[in-house]
């Protein structure tokens, strides 16, 4: 009985902490809304809070009539999210503290996940040393949030296509040697979590949130909500069957999407003609050794204004254009966001894209799509792995404190 009681307490406990940390602050009536709870047991609950030093209030709210309402936040430093992210090469790893900010900076370290049948053990590893010197103690991270290529099942906490594990699941050895709860997801999904909950996307209704990178991935956003299909899956834009080259892709396929249109294609396509076209260039080498500097290179001086970049940049945007207007004819979104690491070279990407959609689509079904470029940048995903732990908060086994458990 009592234990029950506890569990309870403690998850009005966590929705609270959830809904502060998703819209800063907020008034007692509020929480009570979002929690489904009568406005005195939210205050008890908030008075609570506030004793355990997890809360604070935060002055009152603007005047909408009658008498101001006092509003809450979490207090700073009460919780923290290790946030992942990973491409087929490079990881990266940060600390993002309770009001959404990085704390310190992002590391990064090389894990090629092909073919590589100790990637979850290097992985492991890698962030218990990243944990190790973050000095934060394990009672105040709420979770660990990885955003990694691949069919990822979300549920069972598996990857399909990457990090292989014998026994159990990625997030249960990843919680067995951290003792931290893990959560997983597609890459692309997380970068569409991002823009919904922080981005471009608030607020909205029907948004593709494109994810520019190794592949060309892609978040969907329908009624409001992240849509992942049946079984977690929906979004591999890469894999459309676009183009007749025969060119095999990175699934085993031909002639996809990814074939003509990713950063690894760019990359390639730079390194091969850059010594022969005879326009002075920003880029003076281009290595196929380096071919994650090499992308950024190309993404850098085409920011700069590089004529060659831009061109590099032009051809892959005008072929994602023609998968954008497939997705128009089917979803008809309100807004079309260009993320990930590839967003960073700006509106380069745009007019290309807009030309492909103008070309290819229906006008009276695209007469309402906007297209931008997305805020959050690099850092989409590391946000997108930070709000999947905080959306699901309450559902994470782990308890608030010892304090709390007192209770």
């Amino acid at each position: 009985m009592i234990a029950n009681i506890i569990s309870k307490k403690q998850k009005f406990y966590k929705e609270i902490l959830k809904h502060l940390f998703f819209n800063k602050q907020l008034s007692c009536a509020d929480l009570s809304n979002l929690i489904g709870k009568s406005i005195p047991l939210t205050t008890q609950y908030l008075s609570e809070l506030i004793s355990l030093k997890m809360v604070v209030e935060k002055g009152y709210a603007v005047s909408t009539g009658g008498r101001r309402p006092q509003t809450y936040s979490i207090k700073n430093g009460v919780l923290y999210v290790v946030a992942v992210a990973m491409d087929q090469l490079v990881t990266r790893v940060a600390l993002i503290s309770n009001d959404n900010t990085i704390v310190g900076e992002v590391e990064k370290f090389d894990l090629v996940l092909a073919n590589n049948p100790n990637s979850l053990k290097e992985l492991i590893k890698h962030l218990e040393a990243f944990i190790e010197r973050s000095n934060i103690p394990h009672s105040k991270i709420a979770g660990i949030g990885i955003g990694m290529p691949g069919f990822v099942d979300v549920a069972k906490g598996i990857n399909h296509t990457f990090l292989p594990c014998k026994n159990g699941s990625i997030t249960s050895n990843i919680e067995a040697a951290l003792k931290i709860p893990t959560l997983i997801d597609n890459d692309s999904s997380l970068v569409g979590l991002a823009e919904l909950k922080w981005g471009a996307a608030k607020n909205k209704r029907h948004v593709m949130v494109i994810n520019i990178g190794w592949g060309i991935g892609l978040g969907i956003i329908s009624d409001g909500k992240l849509f992942r299909g049946t079984d977690g899956f929906a979004g591999e834009f890469s894999h459309i069957p676009l183009f007749d080259n025969n060119k095999i892709c990175s699934c085993g396929k031909h002639g996809c999407l990814e074939t003509e249109t990713s950063l690894l294609v760019v990359a390639q396509k730079g390194i091969k003609t850059l010594k022969k076209q005879s326009q002075p260039s920003l880029l003076k080498e281009l290595n196929i050794d380096r071919i994650e500097e090499s992308a950024k290179s190309i993404i850098e001086a085409a920011q700069k204004g590089d004529k060659f970049s831009i061109e590099l940049i032009s051809d892959a945007a005008y072929n994602i254009g023609r998968g954008v207007a497939i997705l128009i004819h089917l979803m008809n979104p309100e807004l079309i966001v260009i993320s990930g690491i590839g967003s960073l070279a700006g509106k380069v990407w745009i007019a290309p894209i807009q030309q492909a959609v103008n070309e290819h689509c229906i006008p009276k079904i695209s007469e309402h799509t906007e297209i931008k470029i997305s805020q959050l940048g690099y850092n989409a995903e590391l946000i997108g792995a930070t709000s999947l732990i905080m959306d699901n908060y309450e559902k994470l086994p782990k308890l608030l404190n010892e304090k709390a458990m007192a209770l």
